[in-house]
């Protein structure tokens, strides 16, 4: 499998699909208030990149990094259902680790579901921990948090 990690523009229309099917799944599994998954718009800012992963042109997942005061947020992990158990969100991972390392940011954070398995497993065994509420965000029935000093 030869797939490119590479920068893309949430409005491309392949990357907004799988943002989409992402929101539709978050939607699908928790009630509205404990989603924060960010719209399109929100992603097209400066302060955050999206990257895809890509294989003979079909992008079969994204992840954005979203950089913050003090750390970076990852945000919009998904991997189309066709492409999961390839590795790609691992991949995805590594490269927001790198770049978040390239620019000498400390610490990565992200928040995702308590009914999302797979991601939990994804979050701990690349060495993130469980931690508190950060940023905007509060406690609730279905969110967890994760942190991981680079």
């Amino acid at each position: 499998m030869s797939v490119t990690i590479r920068p893309v523009s949430p409005r491309d229309p392949n990357a907004e699909a799988l943002l989409l099917a992402s929101h539709a799944l978050m939607e699908s599994l928790f009630p509205p208030e404990d989603n924060y998954f960010l719209d399109i718009d929100a992603l097209c800012t400066p302060a955050i990149t999206l990257f895809g992963a890509e294989e003979n042109g079909v992008l079969l997942g994204c992840a954005a990094i979203a950089r913050k005061d003090g750390y970076a947020e990852v945000k919009s992990m998904f991997v189309s259902p066709e492409a999961r158990g390839l590795g790609l969100a691992r991949r995805l991972l590594d490269q927001l680790e790198a770049v978040a390392r390239e620019e000498g940011i400390p610490l990565l954070r992200l928040e995702t579901g308590d009914k999302l398995p797979a991601a939990l497993a994804l979050y701990e065994s690349a060495g993130f921990a469980p931690c508190g509420a950060f940023g905007g965000y509060v406690e609730n029935n279905s969110s967890l948090f994760y942190e991981k000093p680079l």
